[in-house]
């Protein structure tokens, strides 16, 4: 049987967030909010706890768990170097709605899906998400909806949807941004954007001191 906790409170917020703790560290599932939508999340090296949310979104293997942090500092492992493109849209929107695509570290032992030695990351603007994220390290982290439904803005619509597949909802209000965050992919040669969100292509162009309409075009 799942629980839920009304994180606006703060005695709830301290046991919801130990409650999800110790789900997280027992191989199960828990959804949280963050500033763009809510989201269902396992710790990202334990790979029957990340098939098992793959499992529950009804999602396939060929579109791979993001994964969230709670630190700057907490990529310099995860990831097989760091590109000053990179450095400079994390200083910009960090912590924010912008998820960057980039090659993971070869060592890195864990499954998160078909993702081909690169990995998405993100650091959430919402302190429900970072304290979790602090405890308990990087987390694979998905929109807590069935695939090819609308995202959940609240944690009751993530319940409606997910049910007792999830053992805590941390719920922390509705979803600030109320849709899902811009990614850029820095695999390639040249930055692109994957999906556009709530950083504007614009605001990255600006950064990177690129022209927006490269980000947008599709390059092999």
């Amino acid at each position: 049987m799942s629980e839920a906790f009304d994180c606006t409170d703060p005695a709830q917020r301290e046991t919801g967030i130990a409650s999800a703790i110790s789900a997280l560290k027992g191989g199960r599932l828990v959804v949280m909010p963050t500033d763009t939508v809510y989201g269902i999340g396992a710790d990202a090296f334990d790979n029957n706890a990340v098939a098992a949310l793959l499992s529950a979104k009804g999602r396939g293997r060929d579109m791979p768990v993001p994964v969230l942090v709670g630190s700057w500092h907490t990529i310099q492992g995860l990831v097989y170097s760091v590109p000053q493109s990179a450095r400079e849209l994390i200083r910009a929107f960090w912590p924010g709605a912008l998820s960057l695509v980039v090659h993971q570290a070869p060592s890195l032992q864990w499954d998160l899906g078909d993702a081909h030695g690169t990995v998405m990351l993100r650091m959430p603007l919402h302190p429900v998400a970072i304290d979790l994220l602090r405890e308990v390290g990087p987390m694979a982290v998905s929109s807590a909806n069935i695939s090819g439904r609308p995202a959940a803005l609240t944690a009751g619509e993530a319940r409606d949807q997910l049910g007792d597949l999830v053992e805590v909802y941390l719920d922390g209000g509705p979803a600030e941004q109320q849709a899902a965050s811009t990614i850029v992919d820095l695999t390639g040669t040249h930055p692109r954007v994957l999906r556009q969100g709530p950083v504007s292509v614009d605001a990255i162009a600006g950064v990177l001191g690129v022209e927006a309409a490269t980000l947008t075009t599709q390059t092999d």
